[in-house]
């Protein structure tokens, strides 16, 4: 008896824990708005344009969601938020999801209680530097200085790295991409770290990008990705699905376009994406042209890439290991079935 009084006291609280912010989707179909975490500014991934609208690849997402749950991909309430800051208002309820270049790690999925809802880019830490100080390697900033976002996973993984290699560093703090970018156009810092993607994003907004080189070396696995809190899996379900469905176009060539009209497909599977075959919004508490609105809001996954991350943009990337599995890359979403 004492034993079955013991594991029933710890399943009510593993429920009260659980339950501690479900009800997500409630909150905001009452609200009428998504609120959506993001970057406090990072050229391709998070910025404003000329009329102060939040543009790029994770505010995409942020639309596709909000499209898919209350119908208006404008109906988004978008809070910057810095390395150390994303976190606390993500645990807090301040926002309903974080869209904010984050790599998805065991503490932050176990000990932090986040759920990750499935990598949109797959990315690593890499170095940029001055073409003038010379250098071609990581190994050849012995003695440097780097600035570095504090709170990350890039903070954690430039002193392992640079441990392991025996190499000398001066680390110089900062909180947000801006502020590293000015510390090192300022000579503050003789390199700067963090994701590739990111490094690419800054150097397009320097008034003179070929004058530094991003080094070779990519010295860690970062696999970026929205995230929600543990506790609420209806929640974390639709967020997922909303971005396998951006995924999942983009494999199928079905395109923002074609949602709009969501006419019947030879395919079976969009057609089942589309709401036209079975009913698979009501699984999910949503109604059947959920994802037909979410791929409409910016178009599917390699549509949203080309739009802010591609070749032709002043990013300048290429798909690599995000394009799909059938095109030498990695980007791989669940069957819609």
């Amino acid at each position: 008896m004492k034993l079955k009084h013991t594991l029933a006291a710890i399943g009510m609280i593993a429920f009260g824990a659980s339950s501690a912010f479900a009800g997500t989707l409630d909150d905001v179909k009452a609200r009428g708005m998504l609120k959506c975490g993001i970057n406090t500014g990072l050229i391709g991934f998070a910025f404003t344009d000329e009329k102060g609208n939040w543009k790029g690849f994770d505010v995409a997402y942020c639309q596709a969601l909000a499209a898919a749950v209350v119908g208006d991909a404008n109906k988004v309430e978008y809070t910057s938020l810095t390395g150390k800051t994303r976190f606390p208002a993500l645990s807090s309820g301040e926002i309903d999801v974080l869209s904010r270049n984050t790599t998805w790690t065991f503490s932050r999925d176990v000990d932090l209680k986040f759920t990750f809802l499935g990598v949109n880019y797959y990315d690593g830490q890499g170095f940029i530097a001055p073409r003038s100080l010379g250098v071609s390697s990581v190994k050849d900033l012995d003695g440097a200085s780097i600035c570095i976002q504090t709170g990350t996973t890039t903070e954690l993984n430039l002193a392992e790295y640079f441990r392991l290699n025996g190499i000398s560093y001066e680390p110089v703090p900062i909180e947000t991409n801006e502020e590293a970018r000015t510390n090192y156009l300022a000579g503050r810092c003789d390199s700067y770290t963090t994701d590739a993607s990111g490094l690419a994003a800054s150097r397009a907004s320097f008034d003179n990008p070929s004058d530094h080189v991003i080094l070779p070396e990519i010295i860690s696995k970062e696999p970026l990705g929205p995230l929600v809190r543990h506790g609420d899996d209806q929640w974390a379900d639709i967020g997922r699905w909303v971005l396998n469905v951006l995924i999942i176009a983009d494999e199928k060539g079905f395109t923002g376009a074609d949602a709009v009209k969501a006419a019947e497909s030879a395919d079976p599977e969009i057609n089942r994406i589309l709401g036209l075959d079975g009913d698979y919004g009501a699984m999910l508490g949503l109604d059947k042209n959920w994802a037909a609105r979410a791929i409409a809001a910016n178009g599917n996954y390699g549509e949203i890439f080309e739009q802010y991350l591609g070749e032709k943009t002043d990013v300048n990337l290429a798909r690599g290991l995000n394009a799909q599995w059938t095109q030498g890359g990695i980007l791989y979403a669940p069957p819609f079935r």
